[in-house]
């Protein structure tokens, strides 16, 4: 038994890539921000923290909520 990925050939990754960018829109604005810093940017939250002004715990949870409802938009869309 082989452990390489077969490529699925119904498999459009710019079809993807669309389709989480309307998730991330669908988002409201704290969370798009926090999840668009942590998720692209790779800021660390100690870092996001200082930018905006809120504390870490604050903009875990954002984040947190931001990726449910992300996987939420993407299984259900």
């Amino acid at each position: 038994m082989s452990n390489k990925i077969k490529a699925d050939q119904n498999f459009d990754a710019n079809k993807l890539e669309w389709k989480l960018q309307l998730a991330i829109q669908q988002l409201p604005e704290k969370q798009r921000i926090v999840f668009n810093l942590r998720y692209y940017d790779e800021m660390p939250y100690e870092e996001m923290s200082r930018v905006l002004e809120t504390s870490e715990g604050a903009l875990k949870a954002s984040y947190h909520h931001a990726v449910k409802k992300i996987e939420d938009y993407m299984l259900n869309h």
